[in-house]
């Protein structure tokens, strides 16, 4: 299965474990399969599948996967993206204007995938795109930048590993929610239909039995 390089802590490249990877691991599993991750660019999870390197991908990033013989599963996560700001310096993100005059660091691509609220911000090259998302996090404690676009497991992560290493202070912070994720997004897409039926059935097992939440917490510590 096609999977992005480290997006931790849903993917760790090093060791495949990960919230994600231990999911869909476990929901193959419920069935007898064994999941055996490959890892790709995240823009080239799509291609791999659609060149049959792979029998499935963790998700199609906006290509239609069906036409090229894909079975769409149920979404394993659903990567929820909120603006991240210092509590202290109470800002406020209701619509695209309140992000007039802010500096925002974010993923790279974001700015393609919320047009509506980061279309003025990239123009006006107040954006930065970056794939290490650690950084992130200590650009917004360091003040160098206003807000963070991430996911906010992602962000919570990388707080809980700079508190590990104690590399600065950590502040407070504030979620402020902007969109609904779409679960349609985030479907990992197979080549074979019972094995995406496999799928759909042991990801609803680990949900009814409490697995799936607890392979959050091994990981968040929530």
């Amino acid at each position: 299965m096609a999977f992005s390089q480290d997006i931790p802590p849903y993917i760790f490249q090093k060791h495949s474990k990960g919230i994600e990877i231990d999911i869909i691991a476990a929901a193959l599993a419920y069935k007898g399969h064994t999941l055996k991750p490959l890892y790709f660019p995240l823009g080239r999870v799509p291609i791999a599948f659609t060149n049959k390197l792979v029998s499935a991908a963790m998700g199609d990033m906006g290509v239609d996967l069906e036409s090229q013989g894909g079975f769409y599963g149920d979404p394993a996560v659903i990567y929820d993206n909120v603006f991240i700001t210092l509590k202290s310096r109470a800002i406020s993100i209701e619509k695209p204007n309140d992000l007039d005059l802010l500096n925002v660091v974010s993923f790279q691509g974001a700015d393609k995938r919320y047009p509506k609220w980061l279309k003025k911000v990239q123009e006006e090259d107040r954006f930065y795109g970056i794939s290490d998302q650690l950084t992130q996090v200590k650009l917004l404690h360091y003040g160098r930048y206003d807000v963070v676009l991430s996911d906010r497991y992602i962000f919570r992560f990388f707080v809980k590993q700079m508190n590990l290493m104690n590399v600065l202070e950590v502040h407070e912070v504030d979620e402020h929610k902007f969109t609904s994720p779409n679960p349609d997004d985030y479907r990992p897409v197979f080549r074979d239909k019972k094995i995406r039926d496999d799928f759909n059935l042991g990801l609803s097992k680990l949900k009814e039995s409490g697995e799936f939440d607890k392979i959050y917490d091994n990981y968040m510590n929530l």
